[in-house]
């Protein structure tokens, strides 16, 4: 009989507790919200869990990214952050598909774990002026569509760009660009939330994204270090 794998079983004991404890704080938002919304939930919830994978360097990770891109983008639809839908459609969700692929095509030996890549200056160099122009050409498409908090959610564009490139690269640095990514968010849920309730477990959900995402950083590191030496 086939046995089921349960990725699961690959997590420490602080990175089980850091999962259980940012799904409980999306949960308790969303029962504590007098206008529940059980997609942004069950959004959270996929999203918090894709975090503590992708920390690993498992790819299982990138797929449950691609599920909460599909979600968070029909979410932003309904509230009108065309610039978080276009973003995540257009963008977060087909580069989950090409790092799926890529980290499917480099992983670290016969591990599940995905081998660590340094930048180098040229791919630095390149990654910024794409940045720019994909930052320059949201703004007018987002100005178009007279997007909500228009600034924040360009910042958004841009530091979810930067973030999707370095996951791509395979770059400990994914995580930084994303943590500045939670930062903005928070700021456009917290708006979004003063016109409907509905949405705080959007702002509990990022909280918990951020804290997730410095560890991830912490631990590529240290997942570099340790691919260095053997």
């Amino acid at each position: 009989m086939m046995k089921i794998y349960n990725p699961f079983k690959d997590l420490s004991k602080f990175e089980r507790a850091l999962w259980l404890t940012s799904a409980f704080l999306v949960t308790l938002s969303f029962l504590l919200s007098p206008d529940k919304d059980y997609l942004t939930l069950i959004a959270s919830l996929i999203g918090v869990t894709s975090l503590i994978f992708i920390a690993k360097g498992y790819v299982f990770g990138q797929i449950l990214t691609l599920i909460f891109s599909l979600f968070y983008g029909i979410i932003s639809y309904f509230f009108r952050y065309y610039g978080e839908m276009l973003t995540y459609l257009c963008m977060t969700a087909p580069m989950a598909v090409v790092s799926i692929v890529s980290w499917l095509k480099n992983p670290y030996g016969k591990t599940k774990e995905v081998k660590v890549k340094r930048m180098t200056g040229k791919q630095t160099i390149l990654m910024t002026a794409f940045t720019v122009i994909v930052t320059v050409i949201f703004y007018y498409i987002l100005a178009y569509f007279n997007t909500v908090n228009l600034f924040f959610s360009t910042l958004s564009v841009t530091t979810s760009f930067l973030a999707c490139y370095l996951t791509f690269m395979r770059s400990p640095s994914y995580a930084l660009a994303y943590s500045a990514n939670d930062v903005v968010l928070i700021v456009l849920w917290t708006l979004a939330t003063v016109t409907n309730i509905a949405y705080l477990p959007m702002i509990l959900c990022f909280f918990t994204f951020f804290f997730n995402d410095i560890y991830a950083f912490f631990n590529w590191r240290k997942i570099e270090k340790r691919q260095r030496i053997e």
